[in-house]
């Protein structure tokens, strides 16, 4: 089975205009991103999908590989299925261009349902323990609601499940992590659905499977990580970076 990754990333983003650029320990964040990923044993390819020159050189200034896309989409999805034209896979692994701190190992599982053959999945996310009360009603950190057997039920970017019933400290909330890998089949799917009335109003990719009534398996990951979506959030991964032992192994 061949696995290929693609890190999807645009300069107009608009909680943080420039982020995949910004500077983390003297590299750019997508470098940190793009050679974290490539470290994965499972995948055979890295590539990253971009509408913005500026991100193209910077990919070719580190000797990374990247596609031009349509500066059209509106979803990450949608400009990862474009790059994937580019190339044959039977698996395509989204790895978000703002997840600075993924690990090779957080890839390995995410893809494990799919390589062990499961037909009734659409595609898989990564899911972890909200740590903190302020994160969990943090609008950039996606919450994921599952079934019994670890399917998403909903994605929001409130709070979910509820927290009047229970206090934060008794309850068990889990958000989405970015490393999503679809078929080569699902994610053609995908972009021939059309976008649903939740995935608008939520701004969440998953929810266009979701609402189409597509199993989305959700794996946890005991990983800690922290998605890049604030100047705030870049100062924070920074720090956490310095004393990472796999940062070492590129810098």
């Amino acid at each position: 089975m061949k696995i290929v990754a693609v890190i999807p990333a645009r300069m107009g983003s608009t909680r943080f205009p420039g982020k995949p650029l910004a500077p983390i320990l003297g590299r750019p964040m997508l470098e940190h991103v793009y050679r974290r990923t490539a470290m994965c044993l499972a995948l055979d390819d890295v590539f990253l999908a971009t509408c913005d020159q500026q991100i193209v050189d910077a990919v070719n200034a580190f000797g990374g590989r990247a596609i031009m896309t349509s500066s059209a989409h509106q979803r990450a999805s949608d400009r990862v299925a474009e790059a994937a034209a580019h190339f044959s896979a039977d698996m395509i692994v989204m790895v978000q261009g703002d997840e600075p701190m993924t690990y090779p190992q957080m890839i390995e599982s995410a893809v494990a349902p799919l390589r062990n053959g499961d037909k009734q999945i659409a595609c898989v996310n990564l899911t972890a323990r909200i740590q903190t009360e302020e994160e969990l009603t943090d609008p950039n950190t996606i919450k994921v609601v599952m079934d019994v057997d670890g399917f998403a039920v909903y994605m929001s970017r409130e709070p979910i499940p509820t927290r009047h019933i229970q206090p934060f400290d008794q309850l068990a909330t889990f958000k989405q992590v970015c490393i999503i890998p679809f078929t080569a089949a699902s994610l053609q799917e995908f972009i021939r659905l059309p976008p649903t009335p939740l995935e608008v109003a939520e701004s969440i990719d998953m929810l266009r499977f979701i609402e189409h009534g597509h199993k989305v398996k959700m794996v946890p990951t005991e990983y800690i990580t922290h998605a890049v979506d604030t100047p705030e959030d870049l100062r924070r991964v920074e720090k956490l970076l310095l004393k990472d032992p796999l940062t070492k192994e590129y810098l």
